[in-house]
């Protein structure tokens, strides 16, 4: 009985040292997109991913990244990723529609329009800038 408890409490202290450690790649890619290290930033994303598939948030980072770096193509990647793990997810619904009416892909637009007006909760606000590029693309 004492093996099994000591081997439990090695297993939770590993368990918390590791996510400790991805914990910290996350934060320290943070720190570097909001110093414009972009590069060291893009490195510490993928880090944590690599430890943590489902971080949302990395995904998130890496998409604004290479929409920075003008990377069309990992953007949507990355947005999409994001979309699958949640797919209401405001922040990412608004890049990807503001994407694709630049893109001149209206109809996948609106369909995520949809989405996103169903259940913006943080972004609403953007709504009226999304309806303002809709129109404006059917003129």
């Amino acid at each position: 009985m004492n093996k099994i408890f000591i081997a439990f409490l090695l297993c939770f202290f590993c368990t918390n040292l590791l996510s400790k450690e991805n914990n910290a790649y996350f934060k320290k890619g943070q720190e570097n997109f909001n110093k414009k290290n972009i590069d060291k930033a893009k490195l510490n994303f993928e880090k944590d991913i690599v430890r943590n598939t489902k971080n949302i948030e990395s995904y998130l980072f890496l998409a604004k990244i290479h929409k920075e770096k003008e990377n069309n193509q990992e953007f949507e990647k990355y947005l999409n990723t994001v979309l699958i793990l949640d797919p209401k997810n405001e922040e990412a619904l608004y890049l990807l529609i503001t994407k694709k009416i630049k893109d001149a892909d209206y109809d996948f637009a609106r369909e995520k329009y949809e989405i996103f007006s169903k259940y913006c909760s943080k972004l609403c606000s953007k709504k009226s800038e999304i309806d303002r590029l809709i129109k404006k693309s059917k003129s």
